[in-house]
């Protein structure tokens, strides 16, 4: 179970890497299977130690967000939805 909980905080903090450019994000766990990041290994932690829930939207709100991708039927599907109602 350790692992799986570790592999799922280490790849939010990968994706974080590659949003903000920063490879220097390093992510500990307490001995009580708490997480911390830092933005570099041995400098001052960001947060307070957290749960695996916690940890992860904490990673996921940091940085630039991405944008989702739009594929031609998306967009004709979207302005589907905001069509005018045809008059009464």
């Amino acid at each position: 179970m350790a692992s799986s909980r570790s592999t799922r905080a280490s790849s939010a903090v990968d994706r974080l890497k590659q949003r903000t450019g920063n490879p220097l994000y390093s992510m500990a766990r307490t001995g009580d299977g708490h997480f911390y990041l830092s933005e570099a290994p041995g400098s001052p932690p960001l947060c307070a130690p957290m749960e695996l829930d916690d940890f992860v939207t904490f990673v996921k709100g940091l940085g630039p967000q991405e944008q989702p991708r739009m594929s031609k039927n998306d967009i004709a599907f979207e302005k589907q939805l905001v069509r005018k109602k045809p008059p009464a």
